[in-house]
């Protein structure tokens, strides 16, 4: 764990952080202008958010706090102290990868992947907003994550299998 100083007379003055990070908690000092995304990856170490554009339009960044998909490169982290994050790291459980991941490989919905774990984490958010139900409501809430690649009908067909079976465990 990466704890700052208290700034002082030569530094910015710096503020305390604590957040849940894929389930461990995370006590931190950090100026006030960090963003979440620069706190996970040049603090904490967790590279697989990757950081796109830096203004919130590729979606590169995204992540999980508090069960709801943002991009983390337009919160600051002093704004999300006491919240729970998920990042790319952290949907697999125990060596498991989360059905999510599993459904992006079988799919085949990457080919560079660079966007895939933001991708990945908004899917996830996706599903259990509850608000897509067809192909075409897939592709309108997922049009936040920019795919240079053009894997889209990839990324479509991953997602709509975990939202179908989702769909059907709760059916059931």
């Amino acid at each position: 764990m990466n704890h700052e100083s208290s700034g002082g007379p030569t530094g910015p003055p710096l503020y305390p952080v604590s957040l849940r990070i894929n389930g461990e908690a995370h006590d931190l000092n950090v100026p006030a202008w960090v963003t979440l995304l620069d706190l996970l990856r040049d603090r904490l170490d967790l590279t697989g958010t990757k950081k796109g554009c830096d203004h919130g339009q590729c979606g590169a960044c995204t992540v999980l706090v508090d069960g709801r998909r943002i991009n983390a490169c337009l919160t600051l982290a002093v704004m999300r102290s006491g919240s729970d994050v998920v990042t790319i790291e952290g949907l697999a459980q125990d060596g498991t990868l989360h059905e999510m991941q599993r459904a992006f490989v079988e799919a085949d919905a990457l080919q560079c992947g660079y966007c895939t774990p933001g991708q990945i984490c908004s899917a996830v958010g996706l599903v259990r907003e509850g608000e897509a139900h067809s192909d075409a409501e897939i592709r309108e809430l997922m049009s936040g994550n920019l795919c240079r690649c053009g894997a889209y009908p990839q990324i479509v067909r991953a997602v709509g299998t975990v939202l179908r079976a989702g769909s059907a465990k709760d059916a059931a």
